[in-house]
């Protein structure tokens, strides 16, 4: 579950994704896959989320690590490797960005 407060010691990433409504369902999906079939099952995984924006042209992706080195660590996996080439392919870019809290109302 999603814990957002400044005394988390988790690391946050926050990914922005860029698209065409076309291909929105499809990067959505490939998404949901990569969170449900691996990223969930690697160690230090806490939590994720997708969110897509009205006009389908924007995703966000949120996720918490237990540990910077988790996510990074993920990352360098030979599937996530390969399931970042064909996301990719479906938007014209996209970035990951950590995070910490800094203040939450």
């Amino acid at each position: 579950m999603t814990t957002i407060s400044r005394e988390t010691t988790c690391q946050t990433v926050l990914t922005t994704f860029e698209m065409t409504p076309g291909t929105c369902g499809d990067l959505q999906e490939a998404l949901a896959a990569a969170y449900a079939e691996f990223i969930r099952h690697q160690p230090g995984f806490i939590s994720g989320a997708i969110h897509v924006n009205d006009a389908q042209t924007r995703i966000a992706s949120y996720s918490q690590w237990q540990r910077r080195e988790d996510f990074q660590a993920m990352l360098r996996t030979p599937e996530m490797r390969e399931r970042n080439r064909a996301i990719a392919a479906l938007c014209s870019r996209f970035e990951p960005v950590m995070y910490e809290v800094a203040e939450v109302f």
